[in-house]
């Protein structure tokens, strides 16, 4: 079957949270504690994606990828504020588990790079963390390369450190 990207709308965010959550438990848990990654629950994760859309909606752009008509993938550019105008920021990709491996996640970093080509900037950057030793090998596969910089934020109760990579448009 085949997958299609589209433009989320307002009634997607709930099944953006709740796919969001089950795809960072699928990524993370080989490295993150249970509890870490128990909290926020799908609900909530939904909520959080209605709060954040209702703010960033004019200047980001979340796209849902869907097969047989159903969720199972997303991502979320923006600008990015650590760096210059020129930079657009790729906030996420996540997929549902067992997507994975399909191609779909390839398929919505294309798009995100084309969109933000199509927004001006000139340079992608994003943020990944430093143990999610997958989905540092599909970044560097898709011409990222690290800066360098890093950064240190709790997932749930456990910190994490994150790694910046960046790539030219």
């Amino acid at each position: 079957m085949t997958v299609t990207l589209r433009p989320a709308t307002g009634d997607d965010l709930m099944a953006v949270g709740a796919m969001h959550q089950r795809s960072r438990v699928a990524a993370y848990s080989a490295f993150l504690p249970p509890e870490a990654l128990a909290d926020p629950t799908p609900e909530a994760m939904g909520r959080y994606w209605a709060e954040r859309w209702q703010w960033e909606r004019d200047t980001h752009r979340l796209t849902v990828a869907e097969r047989a008509e159903a969720l199972v993938g997303f991502s979320y550019v923006g600008p990015d504020d650590e760096d210059d105008p020129a930079t657009g920021l790729l906030n996420a990709i996540h997929l549902e588990p067992a997507e994975q491996g399909r191609g779909t996640g390839r398929l919505l970093m294309v798009d995100a790079l084309d969109a933000m080509r199509a927004l001006g900037w000139r340079r992608a950057v994003l943020w990944v963390l430093r143990d999610n030793a997958h989905a540092r090998a599909f970044y560097e596969r898709g011409g990222w390369t690290r800066t360098g910089d890093e950064r240190d934020e709790a997932i749930g109760s456990a910190p994490t450190r994150q790694l910046r990579y960046a790539r030219p448009l």
